[in-house]
């Protein structure tokens, strides 16, 4: 193994350590709830598409949440 593979292995390392810390960062973010109702079907639905797409529906609603937020911020 040489230096450059040593570097790379390091460098490897390291954005593996960071993305550990962001991820850290932030989980500890959420510290609130948004309570909604809807209809048991639909959310039985939804749940289980985020399921066959490999997410989860906090995490798309979230997702659907910042775009919103980014769509109509004040310029």
């Amino acid at each position: 193994m040489g230096k450059n593979d040593n570097a790379e292995t390091d460098r490897v390392k390291a954005k593996s350590k960071q993305k550990v810390k962001d991820k850290a960062k932030r989980k500890s973010k959420k510290d609130s709830q948004l309570v909604l109702r809807l209809d048991k079907e639909e959310r039985d639905a939804f749940v289980e598409l985020c399921k066959d797409l490999d997410t989860s529906a906090a995490r798309e609603i979230r997702r659907f949440i910042r775009g919103f937020m980014k769509e109509h911020e004040e310029e």
